[in-house]
């Protein structure tokens, strides 16, 4: 059965076999005068002219365009395709005296082949435009629509608007910083300025959409040019950005995600450093197809570690990073051996049967529950994986001689009020203990919410958004600290670079983000107004959710490293890890929520349960 590129392929030779034989018998019959070719001589010669021009078509590549993507380049290839295969028809006419034709006949007979043949292969373009011309259908289902940037990236938006037929913008000026582009055209779209008119632009215009398409531009001039243009009720798209690796076919307009506004630049790492930690190192990732987990993963594989292990008791999200891993190495050719395996860290017999086996350098440990108030309701299994999972792994960090085993820890660890939050202090100061009595160096990173994580607000309140609200938030006031997936693996790296053994390292996560504005920020990238088109409504808090978190236990005493970015607080008292990890032993299969809260609280001090909610077993 023929596919459906070789039955285009087909069709498409047929109709150039019928534009030549209608191209140079037009020509012959009303250019030449006294044009005396009749019955085979004239087949003969029609047929010859259709193989040298068919071959020359094959040769110049003229049936592997992509209809959805010519172009000038395309239009080129054509004009030279019917030029060659007219020199060389009118040589072997001429060489060999079968058959005298005017080479004036080749002259007036080529343009109309080439246009026939551009209109061919440029159907759809030229359809593409009479619709945005408002030629063709209704012009009302046109969205009115800026592009920011007049140079290539500008060009490349404007192309794929024009060759995609499931985008309806209507491209009514572009907007440029560049005074030598002002009052100028591009491909017939007048260019106005500067960036900091779009504001008045949008209104002049009747702007329903955005389009942020400048090709050298940096996150920071990113987040810039979105809050301009967030002042407005309009759509925001963007071009993606020459940093972020896009392949040439993946450069399509996309959605101006939340993560634009918050990123605060490229972070500045010690590579060589990262190198020297993970190059022909085995690293174990616990807890791997998780949000956190999967990003240590892409990045550390970056510094050609000789074996990356993945451990994770979620098949799902594991076996997705896996797919995507190897697709890399594949691609990249790397010489990293990527180990995926399923456990809970809570198993210790499982777990040791990994280090036994594997014996990993360094261990990242991201494995844990974090949902906070379904943790208020499973107390005991939060004890089971954050604090025993723990132990066993530093444990037999210590046991195996790992070099550094990095924990992964929350801000929700400081005076905590929920036992999620409490579990995780419990869990910095396992490893702080485990630092005293090895050669294993052992650190922790805190940090606050990531952007698009698992179980976060932003994916929550994108689906509320699509589904028309309302957005559903606890309280007016609440705040909470955030930062990018990529933001926060990256510095977690670094911490472990500086990791000398039982720091707690804070990362600088900026100011805290009240959720209102974060919400309402999101449904103006939609361009929705916030209570207008979309509701927000204020729930109350949940068990054991506090209006603000905090990142350090004392701000004016936290020690500075080398990156601006990372902090290190002082050490806490860990004397009693040992006798409360009995405790936990003894407790685990035979307590209920209230008595393990209870048993945590004896531990971390600040921790204060919530009497007001009712525990379910």
């Amino acid at each position: 059965m023929l596919t459906t590129n070789v039955c285009k392929t087909i069709a498409l030779i047929i109709i150039d076999i019928i534009i030549i034989i209608f191209v140079y018998y037009l020509g012959m019959e009303f250019i030449v005068r006294d044009f005396k070719i009749v019955g085979w001589e004239l087949v003969s010669l029609l047929t010859l002219i259709v193989f040298i021009k068919i071959f020359i078509n094959f040769f110049t590549r003229l049936y592997h365009f992509l209809f959805d993507h010519v172009g000038a380049t395309e239009f080129m290839r054509i004009v030279f395709a019917a030029s060659l295969s007219n020199l060389i028809v009118y040589l072997v006419l001429l060489i060999s005296q079968y058959v005298q034709i005017e080479w004036y006949v080749f002259l007036f007979s080529a343009p109309l082949e080439i246009l026939l043949m551009t209109g061919v292969r440029f159907y759809r373009r030229i359809r593409r435009r009479l619709v945005n011309a408002a030629i063709l259908g209704s012009p009302t289902k046109y969205i009115n629509t800026i592009i920011i940037g007049a140079g290539s990236a500008g060009r490349i938006a404007l192309e794929e608007i024009e060759k995609n037929n499931h985008l309806h913008n209507k491209v009514v000026l572009f907007v440029d910083d560049d005074d030598s582009k002002l009052n100028k055209q591009m491909r017939g779209v007048q260019i106005s300025g500067p960036i900091t008119n779009i504001p008045d632009l949008i209104d002049q215009y009747d702007v329903k959409e955005v389009i942020i398409a400048i090709a050298s531009l940096d996150k920071t001039r990113l987040r810039e040019i979105i809050e301009i243009v967030s002042t407005k009720q309009v759509k925001i798209k963007r071009l993606p950005l020459m940093l972020e690796d896009q392949e040439d076919d993946k450069r399509k307009i996309i959605d101006v995600r939340i993560e634009d506004l918050l990123n605060r630049g490229v972070i500045q790492l010690d590579n060589l450093g990262l190198h020297d930690l993970i190059n022909e190192k085995t690293v174990l990732v616990t807890g791997g197809g998780g949000s956190i987990g999967a990003e240590l993963s892409e990045q550390i594989l970056s510094y050609n570690p000789k074996q990356l292990i993945l451990f994770d008791i979620y098949e799902n999200t594991t076996y997705e990073t896996q797919i995507s891993l190897q697709k890399r190495i594949s691609n990249e050719k790397l010489a990293t051996e990527l180990i995926v395996l399923i456990g809970s860290v809570y198993n210790d017999i499982r777990l040791e049967s990994v280090f036994e086996k594997y014996r990993p350098q360094l261990v990242f440990h991201a494995a844990a529950y974090k949902h906070v108030p379904l943790m208020e309701d499973s107390a005991v299994e939060a004890v089971r994986t954050n604090i025993l999972g723990t132990y066993n792994v530093s444990s037999l960090a210590n046991k195996y001689h790992v070099q550094k085993m990095i924990l992964i820890s929350s801000d929700k660890a400081v005076r905590p009020t929920n036992v999620m939050g409490a579990t995780k202090a419990v869990c910095e100061r396992i490893v702080q203990y485990f630092d005293t009595i090895s050669e294993t160096n052992y650190a922790a990173v805190r940090f606050g919410n990531v952007l698009g994580s698992h179980g976060s607000v932003v994916p929550l309140f994108k689906k509320q958004i699509e589904e028309g609200g309302p957005i559903t938030i606890t309280h007016p006031e609440i705040t909470r600290f955030f930062m990018t997936i990529p933001e926060a693996v990256s510095l977690i790296l670094q911490s472990a670079v500086y990791a000398k053994g039982g720091e707690i390292f804070i990362l600088d996560m900026g100011e805290p983000v009240k959720i209102v504005d974060l919400a309402c920020k999101m449904i103006r990238l939609c361009g929705l107004i916030p209570e207008q088109d979309i509701k927000i409504k204020y729930v109350g808090l949940r068990p054991g959710e506090k209006l603000y978190e905090e990142l350090l236990l004392d701000v004016s005493k936290h020690l500075k490293t080398a990156n601006d970015k990372i902090f290190i607080e002082n050490k806490q008292d860990i004397s009693l890890i040992e006798e409360f990890m009995t405790k936990v032993r003894e407790h685990l299969d035979c307590t209920d929520n209230d008595k393990m809260k209870e048993l945590v609280q004896s531990l971390i001090k600040t921790y204060k349960i919530d009497n007001n909610h009712n525990n379910h077993q």
